[in-house]
């Protein structure tokens, strides 16, 4: 039965970070038995790991083509694997998948973090071994976890991240197979040829977005996160807020959205409201240069990375959204709690934020193979680099002594800051308004088909200055101005709206 994820990219480590991968050349029993247990035990909360026999390792870097396993031999693997994970203390039993992939067959061990850990293991196969140890994963080795290992693993006893926990209140047909079958195809998965054919909760059993004996098989919380069409409805408030201020908070709301359905989904209308509504770019010729230079309000990779991150670390149980509040001068991204005690106040005002232990194990994986996220602790730095390469003031990381919030603050690039009159801000235009001059290029076009191409059902402020901002510059006009208000008015585009167009491409 094949993985819900891309074979390819996991070897050659694109989805899932080095760290969580261990290739083996041949069937080492003893030293496939003890990583087995180490990404149980998943001390880190990383989302356990996979183990891949048939590849050679260099450094912890796949050596390709692969050396393959011998078709006859596969399902005595298997069969000895059986009997190896029931040597293990609770029992625990991977998920097991024969792979043809670049002309040689592979055996691909998935092994999420177990749900009754801490694991121990033989420490060695012999029949007369009596000695089972527990094994952990530090770096990208598997090693015997020491006294103080021993006593973290025991304090994670019943401690399931929130996101591979089972949600009692739900039913299984409560995750839907259309959004399931979506998210298998977008990552180029096998099981999605599979998912048809395959009875449902054998599919969800395989996604490991299930838990339970047959009699009472419920869904994960990653499970309705991403595969329900309304998780609110289960997980109240495990949604984006985004509020837009006219001058400060203090001052009249302009505008307010509110995203909800599974969690990637939100990330990504959110991240397009964004770039409709709140991005502009500005391009500035140089002399003696042919490049212009291109600046943003905001770089779209530092709102983006700052979105996906409190999406994914925040805690799915304190009953508070995710908000981003849009000032005239800052965008704000909060989100509940804050970083581990662990990690100091210097570093975080730094952002140097590296988590020891993630509070959601099962979601960043999903994120990674959306190409939502890259990995651990990639992020933050990620950010700073994009808003230093468009020119723009450091971001902010703050938190309480508590740590109940954490906030990220992404300064506006000065440059549209400065320029307050319109004289020298006819060349900014925000990704609505250049929206709304390619929509009325080709005909006339009516307000309610200008609102459903931007994705709205009614006018809202941000669209309304837009129209507004147009239409005093004389860059689109009314179809019937002596009626502006007619059942009939559309807009067309001037010669004017033809010319900045023009020069936007051109730029």
């Amino acid at each position: 039965m094949a993985l819900p994820i891309n074979i390819d990219e996991l070897i050659n480590g694109h989805t899932v970070e080095w760290e969580r991968i261990e290739f083996k050349e041949g069937f080492n029993k003893e030293s496939i038995i003890h990583s087995i247990c180490a990404f149980a035990n998943d001390i880190n909360n990383w989302g356990g790991g996979y183990i891949v026999v048939g590849i050679k390792e260099d450094n912890g870097r796949p050596m390709l083509p692969p050396v393959g396993v011998e078709v006859n031999q596969i399902d005595k693997i298997q069969k000895e694997l059986l009997n190896m994970c029931n040597m293990i203390k609770p029992k625990y039993f991977p998920i097991v998948e024969p792979v043809l992939y670049e002309k040689r067959h592979i055996i691909i061990i998935w092994t999420p973090g177990g749900q009754v850990r801490p694991y121990k293991a033989p420490k060695l196969l012999a029949k007369d071994n009596k000695e089972h140890l527990y094994y952990i994963r530090r770096f990208s080795n598997t090693v015997v976890a020491n006294d103080d290992d021993e006593r973290e693993l025991y304090s994670l006893v019943g401690n399931i991240p929130f996101d591979d926990r089972i949600a009692h209140k739900a039913d299984i047909m409560d995750l839907k197979l259309p959004l399931i079958q979506a998210y298998l195809y977008e990552v180029k998965s096998e099981l999605y040829e599979e998912s048809s054919k395959m009875k449902f909760e054998q599919l969800c059993r395989q996604m490991q977005i299930v838990d339970g004996a047959d009699e009472y098989l419920k869904p994960r919380n990653v499970g309705l996160l991403l595969f329900n069409d309304n998780p609110q409805t289960f997980i109240p408030y495990s949604q984006i807020e985004i509020v837009k201020f006219e001058e400060g908070p203090a001052d009249d709301i302009l505008d307010e959205k509110i995203f909800k359905g599974p969690i990637h989904q939100q990330i990504r209308d959110a991240l397009t409201y964004i770039r409709n509504v709140i991005i502009q770019e500005k391009v500035r010729k140089v002399p003696n240069k042919a490049e212009a230079i291109r600046m943003f309000n905001y770089p779209y990779v530092a709102l983006e990375e700052s979105i996906v991150n409190a999406m994914y670390h925040r805690d799915y149980e304190i009953r508070e959204p995710v908000e981003i509040r849009i000032h005239k001068d800052k965008i704000e991204i909060l989100s509940y709690p804050g970083p581990d005690k662990s990690i100091k106040n210097t570093d975080i005002e730094k952002g140097q934020i590296v988590s020891r232990r993630y509070k959601n194990r099962r979601i960043g994986e999903f994120l990674k193979e959306l190409k939502l996220t890259e990995g651990r602790s990639t992020g933050i730095p990620k950010i700073r680099r994009a808003m230093k390469n468009n020119g723009s003031p450091e971001p902010i990381f703050e938190t309480d002594d508590d740590r109940t919030f954490f906030l990220t603050i992404l300064p506006i690039n000065k440059v549209f800051l400065n320029e307050v009159n319109d004289e020298v801000n006819d060349d900014i235009f925000s990704n609505t308004e250049l929206k709304i001059l390619e929509l009325c290029k080709k005909e006339p076009v009516s307000r309610s088909a200008i609102l459903s191409a931007l994705g709205y059902e009614k006018l809202v402020g941000s669209v309304r200055k837009s129209y507004n901002r147009l239409l005093d510059k004389k860059l689109i006009e009314y179809t019937i101005p002596e009626k502006q208000k007619s059942k009939n008015q559309k807009y067309r585009i001037t010669k004017e709206g033809l010319s900045i167009l023009g020069k936007q491409k051109k730029s």
